[in-house]
C-alpha cells in the first residue's frame, strides 16, 4: 500500500493548467491511495474539485474537511452535500462517515475534520479573529461567549467520533493512522518552527480530540499511532508519546505539494 498525504491544498487558488499539472504530479507517483487532511477548497467548489480529483486519479481518496471547506457556506450545508456526494462515488471517502478503514493487516485509518476548540491557550484574552467567524454561517455574528461554546461543541463532536471508532481501529491493527485537519496537541500546532502562542492556540489546536487520543494510546502501549494534520501551514513532527507521533503539514496558497509518501 503506497499512500500520498496532502493537506491544505486550497485548490481554488489554482488556475486550470496548475490544477492539471498538480494532478499529473500525483499520478506520476503511482500511489494506491490519497489522504487529504482538509482545506481542499471552499464550500461552493469543494465538491467539484473532489470529483475532478476522482476522475483524474482513479484511486481511493480518503479525506476530512478543514475550516476553509466551509467558507462562503455553512458547516451543516457542506457536510450534507459531501455526504450525498460520497454515497454516489466509487473512490471518494469522507472519514467522518467512513468508520474504520483497514489498509493492511497491520495498519488501519480513521479520521474526522476536527476544529480549533478553544481548549488550549487563552481564548478569552485573545485578539485573534479568523475569517471563519465571518465566512462560516454557524460562526458569524456570535458574541465571544457564544463563539466559545460553539467551538467547544465542534471539538467535542470530533472527540466523540474518535471515542467511537478508535477502539475498533486498535483492535484491528497495531498501527492506527489518524487523519484530521486541526492539530490535536499544542506541540503539533507549529508556526514557523515554533508553536502557536496562547492567543492563536485556541483556534489552531483541538484539545478535545487530543485528550481522547492520548488516553487511548497510554492504555495501549503496544500499539502505535500516526496523526496527519495541517491547518497551521507550517511543518513539524512531534512525539507526544513513544507510541504517538503527530505530523503537521506545511502549505503555501497556490502551491500544493505532496507532504509525504507512506508505504504500509
Amino acid at each position: 500500500m503506497k499512500a500520498l498525504w496532502l493537506t491544505d491544498i486550497h485548490l481554488e487558488f489554482l488556475n486550470d493548467s496548475s490544477f492539471i499539472g498538480f494532478m499529473a504530479e500525483l499520478r506520476k507517483e503511482n500511489a494506491d491511495t490519497i489522504l487529504i487532511s482538509g482545506d481542499i477548497a471552499q464550500a461552493p467548489t469543494v465538491e467539484e474539485f473532489l470529483l475532478q480529483m476522482e476522475q483524474e486519479l482513479q484511486v481511493p481518496i480518503y479525506f476530512v474537511l478543514g475550516n476553509h471547506d466551509f467558507y462562503n457556506g455553512s458547516i451543516s450545508g457542506a457536510r450534507t452535500a459531501i455526504t450525498g456526494m460520497v454515497k454516489k462515488s466509487h473512490h471518494l471517502n469522507w472519514l467522518n462517515i467512513s468508520g474504520v478503514v483497514n489498509f493492511s493487516q497491520g495498519t488501519s485509518l480513521i479520521g474526522h475534520d476536527g476544529w480549533g476548540d478553544a481548549g488550549y491557550g487563552d481564548y478569552h484574552n485573545s485578539p485573534v479573529r479568523l475569517n471563519d467567524f465571518l465566512l462560516i454561517s454557524e460562526l458569524s455574528g456570535l458574541s465571544s461567549n457564544e463563539l466559545f461554546n460553539k467551538l467547544q461543541q465542534l471539538g467535542e463532536e470530533a472527540a466523540e467520533h474518535f471515542r467511537k471508532v478508535l477502539p475498533e481501529a486498535l483492535r484491528s491493527a497495531d498501527h492506527v493512522v489518524v487523519l484530521t485537519h486541526v492539530p490535536p496537541f499544542t506541540e503539533a500546532a507549529w508556526h514557523e518552527g515554533d508553536y502557536c502562542d496562547a492567543h492563536w492556540l485556541p483556534f489552531f489546536a483541538c484539545k478535545a480530540v487530543g485528550d481522547v487520543l492520548i488516553e487511548e494510546m497510554k492504555n495501549h502501549p503496544g500499539k502505535h499511532m500516526t496523526v496527519l494534520c495541517g491547518h497551521t501551514h507550517s511543518r513539524g513532527t512531534s512525539a507526544i508519546l513513544p507510541n504517538l507521533i503527530v505530523c503537521t503539514g506545511e502549505a503555501d496558497y497556490g502551491y500544493p505539494v505532496i507532504q509525504k509518501v507512506f508505504h504500509w
